[in-house]
Order: structure tokens, then sequence, then C-alpha cells
């Protein structure tokens, strides 16, 4: 495997199309913030601003800013939408709303606190950026607020009836798994250690089935299984990015048995979640075969394949778990013709850099097939987050395994 060539593959990719593409057309000049439902050709489609897309673009330019290069536009961009969440994202009580009108009056409340774990993580970026202590306390503020509504959420906005059939959730334990890290530096010692000791339990063991060794979306309070629609539910790409997260803890913790055991599980989670016939992974599955109530099982979504490399990568260079870049080849060979627009056009010409640089984003929906279902590059679920997390997470270690090969 030539690390070098797909170090600039992935680095192209990141710098000379995705990122030009979100700062070419998702700033609304006019009102703030940043649009995400955005063609091909960057029109917008629909002006609504879904705030944790909002949150998650401030997050990836400050960051960049913070990790890759201190361009002064690159902040400036995480500015525009920070203080666009600043004026509007918030209810009285301090959580989060959903999504707003192009203006910034709320449309749907803060009922899912997933917005007030990414604002902690723009928010926290942006500190580091600036040290302004203001963009600092708004991620603390957000941070305790999401660790008293962890046991529920949703709050009075959830519709279950909690009594007849309680049930845990993996995908908030998982993101503060991430969360923790993120703003770690703002953050008492003895919380952190706390709140990251409870994740990995949470994480490895709460959800993980022995039997099967897969990880599980939804468990009993106490850990049971609950053989339902809701607990019977793999959602393989949830497990996988959770993976790499728990590999950053263990790095963290200098604990090489949580990494072999974080990667062991993530193999295990792409190898039942891989579709034998078409290729590519699965979006939800049912751990016993049965029907999943999501109709959309089968589709192959952009930020699962993404989360997946990343995965891959960090496993290998870990571990040297060989493995690891076994199955890394084998999901780039599916992703790029496929989800990456540039290289789709013209593989071949892609391949020798002969291609326009033109700003250009992935796309994010395919059919079981592998063919392309919708004609957008952002939209109410997808924004600014994924791809250039993962391209950046990616050459930063292809650059990495190009100094030091494990191979």
């Amino acid at each position: 495997m030539n690390f070098e060539s797909l170090a600039n593959q992935y680095r192209s990719e990141l710098y000379d199309r995705v990122l030009p593409f979100w700062e070419q057309y998702s700033l609304d000049k006019e009102a703030g913030g940043y649009f995400t439902c955005l063609l091909e050709d960057g029109t917008v489609f629909d002006r609504d601003k879904f705030v944790w897309l909002q949150a998650r673009q401030v997050w990836t330019f400050a960051m960049l800013y913070n990790r890759s290069s201190p361009k002064e536009s690159w902040l400036e961009i995480a500015k525009h939408g920070a203080n666009f969440l600043e004026q509007y994202g918030r209810d009285e009580n301090g959580n989060w709303y959903f999504s707003l009108d192009q203006s910034g009056a709320p449309l749907i409340q803060a009922y899912n606190i997933f917005s007030d774990c990414f604002a902690t993580m723009a928010f926290g970026q942006l500190f580091v950026a600036t040290g302004e202590e203001r963009y600092a306390k708004i991620a603390k503020d957000t941070f305790e607020r999401i660790l008293e509504r962890q046991a529920n959420p949703k709050g009075k906005y959830n519709k279950v009836v909690g009594e007849t059939r309680p049930l845990k959730n993996f995908a908030l334990p998982m993101i503060l798994c991430n969360l923790c890290l993120e703003i770690e530096a703002l953050l008492d010692k003895s919380l952190v250690e706390r709140t990251i000791d409870q994740c990995i339990h949470e994480v490895m063991e709460v959800f993980f089935d022995e039997s099967s060794g897969l990880i599980l979306e939804n468990v009993s309070p106490d850990g049971a299984f609950s053989d339902t629609f809701e607990g019977r539910l793999l959602n393989p790409g949830h497990a996988i990015e959770a993976m790499w997260f728990i590999m950053d803890l263990g790095k963290r913790k200098k604990d090489q048995q949580l990494i072999e055991m974080a990667t062991k599980r993530m193999l295990s989670m792409l190898e039942y979640g891989w579709d034998k016939t078409y290729g590519g992974i699965f979006y939800f599955m049912d751990i016993k075969g049965y029907p999943t109530q999501q109709l959309e099982w089968d589709q192959k979504l952009w930020w699962v394949h993404l989360e997946t490399l990343i995965g891959l990568l960090k496993g290998y260079e870990l571990t040297g778990n060989k493995d690891c870049l076994h199955w890394f080849e084998k999901v780039h060979n599916y992703t790029w013709p496929r989800f990456s627009a540039a290289y789709a056009d013209d593989p071949d010409s892609y391949r020798d850099s002969l291609v326009s640089t033109a700003p250009s984003e992935w796309w994010g929906y395919l059919n079981r097939r592998g063919e392309r279902l919708l004609d957008l590059k952002g939209g109410k679920w997808k924004g600014c987050f994924h791809v250039p997390r993962a391209l950046f997470n990616c050459y930063q270690m292809l650059e990495q395994l190009m100094e030091f090969p494990l191979e």
C-alpha cells in the first residue's frame, strides 16, 4: 500500500475540493450562520438552519485553524457561525434548539441533546483558537447541562412511557467519549476522569453483547438484552465510530489492552455489517436477522464509511493489526468511487492529479447497490463535519505511516 499516494489523495480532497465548497457556498452573509441544504453546484434549496450542523461547521473550521494552519479566513468562518449560535441558538434554560429559520427564530424545540454536544465542541475549539473566555463559558455551561440531562436527554419531549420498557441508548455515552477529550482543558480533572471511566464502562461493557461480540444500540438500564425492535438494533457505523473514540481514550490512558479490545470489536462490527452481496456497510441491522423498523436499513451512508476509514487507520497505527490495513483498502476502494463526486467523475484522471480542483463535496446517500439516491451535498442531516474530519484524520495518520511504516 502506497501511504504517500493515499496521504496526497486525502489531503488534496480536503483542502482543494471539500473545504472550498463550504467556504464558497455555505455562508449566509445576510442573516449569519450557514446554509447546509446545498445542491452539487452550491444552490441553496432550503434556508432553515439546524443547530447541530451549525455547531459542527464552527467546530470544523476552528479545529482546522488550531490543528492544521492558523488561516484567518478559517477563524472568521468559525466566528461567523458562532455569533449566530450565540445570539439565537439557545432557549431560556440554556438548552440548544434543534432548528431555526434563516433569521434565527426557533422552529423545533431543544429536544435533541446532540445540538448541545456539538455546541460544546464548537465553542471549546473556538476558545482554543481565540482565548476568549466567553467561548469557554458557553462550552463548560453546556457540558454541565448535558451531564444533568443524560439520564433523560429528551426531557419533556420524550414520547416513550419509560416505566413500561425503560431502555438506554448508545449514542450519548458514545459521543461523551469524544466530547471529554475535546474540552478536557476546560474541565476539572476529577470530572474528566470520572466521565471517561463511566463512558468506557458504558460503551465497552453495558452495550456489548458477549454472545455475539457485537455492540447494541439499546439495552435495559441494567445492561440486559431486550428482545424488541429497539433492543435488537445494530448500527455498525455508530459502533465503529465509538471504537476509534475508545482507542483515543486508550491512548490517553496508556492502556494498550483497551486499544486492542476496541480494535478487535471494530473489526467484528465491520465484518458483520459488511454487505457480502453488493459491498459497503449497512446502515441498520437486527442482531437476530429479523426485519428492522428502519426502512432505510440497507442504505449506504457517507459518514458510516468515513468513520470506518478513520477507525481502521487508527487501529493499524496503534496496534499494527494487519486486518485493519486489509479492511482499510477494501473500504477505501468501495468509498471513493461512490461518495467522492470528483473521484467518481473520472477516477483515472483523479489518480493522476489531472482532475479539476473545483469545489466539490461528497454524496451522502446510496441505495444498497451503491447507486446515488439523493442529488444533494448537504441537507438536514449532512453538513460540514464527517467528510472534512475524516479526510483530515486519515491524511494525518497516513503521513505518520509514511515516516514510520509498520508493514
